[in-house]
């Protein structure tokens, strides 16, 4: 029987055992496509943001990277507060869920958001106070960078 340590380290959660899975390497790519930087964090997780436009639509893309982890049929909120206003945006679809990353042992999701045009202004890091994730039975607070 061979023996090999680094099946052993890889069960305990050593991430430099782990073998890179193809899942790990399209969620590399995901990452390093993102070439935003980071909008908001919470305490485990960091929010990236984007606002792109697809056929006169406008969505905000956002990437949770971190302990965030969800699948549901039932949709997310994301409530914007800032300084004189509270935005509630719903997500574009119903149906997502988090991505396991073995690497690093974290989660990836991607939820977009429906936004009108004249709310565009008011989703700006230095206008908004916080930022909250409601999900199924989660709700992350995210604070701005």
């Amino acid at each position: 029987m061979k023996f090999n340590f680094n099946k052993i380290l890889a069960a305990f959660g050593n991430t430099r055992a782990m073998k890179h899975t193809q899942i790990d390497n399209d969620i590399e790519d995901i990452i390093n496509s993102i070439d935003e930087e980071a909008f908001a964090v919470s305490e485990h997780n960091v929010f990236f943001a984007k606002i792109s436009e697809l056929g006169g639509y406008y969505y905000i893309i956002t990437i949770i990277v971190g302990a965030f982890k969800i699948k549901t049929m039932k949709g997310a909120k994301l409530n914007v507060e800032g300084e004189n206003f509270n935005l509630i945006l719903n997500s574009d679809i119903n149906e997502f869920e988090s991505n396991h990353y073995n690497v690093s042992n974290r989660y990836i999701t991607r939820i977009d958001f429906q936004i009108e045009e004249a709310d565009i202004p008011k989703f700006d890091k230095k206008g908004i106070k916080t930022l909250k994730l409601s999900t199924k039975k989660q709700d992350i607070s995210f604070t701005t960078l």
